[in-house]
């Protein structure tokens, strides 16, 4: 984990529904990219954390949400630092190709919520807010790119929420 001088991270969940097992060859191209973006995404500026199944290098033995579902789940400073290895890394190369790799979701399948520094969310913590995503809408507790939340907006509505 990487240390930081931020009083709360953007944790992210996304999940991806596969067309194929990941050792068919249609998706070969995809998983020769998991080292290199997965090594991009160590090294960018504002990575915090990533999870990573134990003996592995990346998550995607874990299945979590499904047998022909893939998580990915992280922890960023902030949201500009997510959204510039998101759009502005070699990751975009996956997000150009993802249709020939996963089915397009007619449901939230990303989701956003602040943590304090150093928490890192676990799975089911990740779940239960794409979750609760799908089932509200966008909110202080679960939000998306288009829908998003300040940490400081975020702790407010939650302690207002708390209250009521």
């Amino acid at each position: 984990m990487t240390a930081s001088t931020y009083a709360a991270h953007l944790a992210q969940l996304n999940v991806a529904t596969l067309r194929h097992p990941l050792d068919d060859p249609r998706v070969a191209p995809f998983v020769e990219m998991l080292d290199s973006v997965n090594t991009a995404a160590d090294g960018a500026p504002g990575f915090v954390w990533r999870l990573v199944a134990e003996g592995a290098a990346d998550a995607t033995v874990l299945r979590p949400a499904g047998e022909d579902v893939i998580v990915n789940l992280t922890v960023w400073e902030t949201p500009e630092a997510l959204w510039g290895f998101t759009y502005r890394s070699e990751h975009l190369e996956v997000m150009r190709r993802r249709r020939e790799w996963f089915e397009r979701h007619v449901e939230a399948h990303l989701v956003l919520w602040w943590v304090p520094a150093g928490h890192l969310p676990t799975v089911d913590e990740a779940l239960e807010r794409l979750a609760d995503l799908r089932a509200h809408g966008p909110s202080a507790r679960a939000f998306t790119f288009a829908s998003s939340y300040s940490a400081a907006e975020a702790a407010r509505d939650l302690r207002t929420a708390a209250r009521k």
